[in-house]
């Protein structure tokens, strides 16, 4: 009973602070014509339920797709059509065809926050309790709620979903879906993977390390018995899934391939919220190597849309291939959960139309490790939170920003003393560091050096924090402080992408983890 009752006061006190910053404002509250991400979802739920579903991907003199025209999958549709039915029968204003575009109101606002709480109490808080009490190395009680604490109170997706306003389903499939395979129901897990892709195609952020690991565990079983089974059902049970998802649209294929072209459209080139036009001015601010560079380059000028395209893949491809070979070699759970951060990374880093929010798809899986690398998770989370700084001010979430990012901060010192976990065997890189020794003398000071930039870091994401919030930009220089923002974000996740990555070339004995038979 000890246990469920630290959990439930984690949970009311996770609820808590969601409240709290949902009483904000959200994305584009007043702000005509286009508004905000709130606003495209409402009118989602207007589209969904007043057209059918073949109009609901195309543009039509009812559905005008410049208008915030559906662009996720079938499953965001469907959950949509869901939303408004209810809406429906509480106020049909709320949904109502042309007639509701930018409707703002108390009660409608309400509204839309208690459906995002519902996801939350649905699908993604019950899968982190119980990642939590599944973790080997949190056998005391204690440990498991404490771990769920840090984790619920990650203020980045806290002051995203309930403040910028987004729903937290596909990432919450998504953590299904590895406690699932954490337990080597692996079709519950593919099930659940397919429904998160399914639901946001920004999950194939994920996809590599769920086919690698999966694809590892058939050859381990071997590829002429119970591996090739495996692979049967894994096949089959994607195929199904998809079908499901897609039966209303697989009639016709011309409706298939409108609703692709709707959600990869990549005849607009690289960029997609970071286009840089000039380095006094950016629209939007995405910590990525391409945002970051164009500072200096202004990359879409000098690059046709097509090439923006290969080259970005081909630079995602090769920064994520070494962790995933390492995955497909040797698959283990605790491999598979640093291969999602560091895949998703690359992807945030070096792939094509990234929104500042996607870091949030690097963050959850940070999350899954922060029991084992406690110091850097938390060094992430906070970087990751700041990285947001820009997209959070322009929704006047500020205070939101300064009150939670700090009590996360608190949370994870008193939590795991993380500034006392920073020798390399606390940061997984024993076996990097013998691999170096007698090379690389300040190894010995490393766990000096490592606390001082960690301190470093605040003290710099602190001041711009300050200097954004406090200060007007220079009349020449608008868009400074985002910049600057953006910049020593994106330096910061290309040392944690090296770190991660060498976390996972090095770790050869997969310590603490059951092996796959």
């Amino acid at each position: 009973m000890e246990k469920w009752s630290l959990m439930t006061i984690t949970v009311l006190l996770a609820l808590t602070v969601r409240w709290a910053v949902s009483l904000g404002s959200y994305s584009g509250a007043g702000k005509p014509p286009m508004y905000g991400d709130y606003e495209a979802q409402r009118h989602w739920q207007e589209i969904t339920y007043n057209l059918p579903i073949r109009q609901w991907y195309f543009n039509t003199s009812d559905n005008n797709l410049l208008y915030w025209g559906l662009d996720y999958p079938p499953l965001t549709a469907y959950h949509s059509f869901v939303c408004a039915y209810i809406a429906k029968l509480i106020n049909p204003d709320w949904v109502a065809l042309h007639t509701s575009r930018g409707y703002e109101s108390q009660p409608h606002k309400l509204f839309m926050r208690t459906t995002v709480f519902v996801a939350d109490l649905l699908v993604y808080i019950p899968a982190v309790i119980l990642y939590c009490f599944s973790l080997k190395e949190t056998s005391a009680k204690k440990k498991a709620s404490t771990c769920a604490l840090c984790i619920l109170l990650y203020p980045g997706l806290i002051l995203i979903d309930h403040g910028h306003f987004q729903y937290p389903l596909s990432l919450g499939l998504a953590l299904w879906a590895v406690l699932f395979l954490s337990h080597d129901w692996d079709l519950l897990g593919s099930v659940a993977f397919c429904l998160a892709l399914n639901y946001k195609q920004m999950e194939l952020y994920h996809s590599l390390p769920f086919f690698c690991y999966l694809l590892g565990k058939c050859f381990k079983k071997g590829l002429k018995g119970k591996g090739l089974v495996l692979l049967a059902k894994l096949a089959g049970t994607v195929l199904l899934s998809f079908a499901a998802c897609w039966l209303p649209f697989g009639t016709d294929v011309e409706q298939i391939m409108q609703v692709l072209r709707r959600l990869f459209p990549i005849d607009r080139g690289l960029f997609e919220a970071c286009m840089f036009s000039s380095p006094t001015h950016c629209p939007d601010k995405v910590a990525n190597i391409w945002c970051s560079l164009s500072v200096l380059v202004k990359i879409k000028n000098v690059i046709s849309p097509r090439t923006q395209l290969k080259l970005s893949f081909a630079v995602t491809f090769l920064s994520l291939l070494p962790a995933c070979i390492k995955l497909t070699v040797q698959p283990s759970l605790r491999g598979f959960k640093f291969a999602l951060v560091s895949c998703a990374l690359s992807f945030f880093l070096f792939s094509f139309q990234v929104h500042e929010k996607s870091i949030l798809l690097v963050s959850v899986p940070v999350c899954l490790v922060i029991n084992e690398i406690p110091f850097m998770a938390t060094w992430f989370l906070l970087v990751s939170t700041f990285s947001l700084l820009p997209l959070l001010q322009k929704d006047e979430l500020l205070l939101p920003y300064a009150v939670t990012t700090p009590a996360f901060l608190a949370v994870c010192l008193a939590s795991f003393s993380i500034l006392e976990k920073t020798s390399a065997e606390d940061l997984q890189l024993k076996a990097f560091s013998l691999s170096l020794k007698g090379y690389v003398s300040w190894f010995k000071s490393f766990p000096r050096i490592v606390r001082s930039l960690f301190l470093l870091s605040l003290a710099l994401m602190g001041a711009l924090s300050v200097l954004s919030a406090a200060l007007p930009p220079p009349q020449r220089l608008p868009d400074l402080f985002p910049v600057a923002v953006a910049v020593v974000s994106c330096l910061h996740f290309l040392l944690f992408l090296l770190y991660f990555n060498v976390v996972i070339l090095w770790d050869s004995k997969n310590r603490g983890h059951k092996k796959i038979s």
